[in-house]
């Protein structure tokens, strides 16, 4: 079995897998991170190896007591992936991003692959039916705009995302949502109507915090999974086992 470890800016989240099989997730505040590490290996002790992905921070202590249980791949920039990386700086390249360009070979390999990760930002990464990763786009994300428009000017309130009522809106707070929702909903189908015209039976996977959220929105057809980070971060540890 494998234990995936995302460690984000706030919660970090644990995932256990069988091959390829997701049979548990959970995520939890760093605070708990000690005795959650303690609490997964009983629940399953046949756990033999663990991957850590950190965009937040997560101290060596922390990487030590995980290896204390089974043995531990750090993601990185130089982990082995299964495809061609043609991104220019590959050393700038996301472990996020990087997990979802593996988990986008696993599940359309030769085929042409967009996965757009809805979360603190919105990414954009695109893989082709040669297996090359070739980039994408970054984009702020729907929690980020609203905390954009609050702290960048003296009025406007901070609000939580919200289903917008119209188009139009009649007032300050209906504005901002409209402006934000419809904003990123025109975005994300703009954006993938651009790579339909260059990229052939264009497969679109919608992912992160904010897919289940979006996925109804959106005119194109796509396919929401809020667990492919995971599965990317899964296939990531088991290509470098080898």
């Amino acid at each position: 079995m494998n234990l995936v470890v995302d460690v984000g800016n706030t919660f970090i989240k644990f995932a256990v897998f069988k091959k390829n099989d997701l049979l548990f997730d959970e995520y939890f505040k760093a605070s708990f991170y000690l005795e959650k590490v303690k609490s997964i290996f009983e629940t399953f002790p046949t756990i033999t190896h663990a991957v850590i992905s950190s965009v937040g921070k997560l101290d060596k202590k922390a990487f030590e007591v995980l290896s204390l249980f089974c043995q531990v791949h750090a993601a990185s920039q130089n982990s082995k992936v299964p495809f061609k990386n043609s991104y220019a700086t590959p050393q700038t390249l996301g472990i996020d991003r990087i997990a979802l360009a593996t988990g986008a070979f696993y599940y359309n390999q030769g085929g042409n692959t967009l996965v757009i990760d809805a979360g603190t930002c919105i990414t954009y990464d695109i893989m082709n039916d040669s297996n090359e990763y070739l980039g994408g786009a970054i984009s702020p994300g729907i929690a980020m705009r609203y905390k954009a428009m609050h702290g960048q000017t003296a009025k406007l309130p901070l609000l939580e995302k919200e289903v917008p009522i119209d188009f139009i809106g009649n007032a300050t707070n209906s504005c901002m949502h409209s402006g934000v929702v419809h904003g990123v909903e025109h975005e994300i189908n703009g954006v993938i109507a651009q790579y339909i015209l260059r990229f052939e039976d264009l497969t679109v996977i919608l992912t992160g915090g904010d897919a289940h959220f979006l996925s109804k929105r959106l005119k194109n057809t796509i396919f929401a999974d809020s667990k492919f980070l995971l599965k990317g971060l899964n296939y990531l540890l088991e290509y470098n086992k080898h």
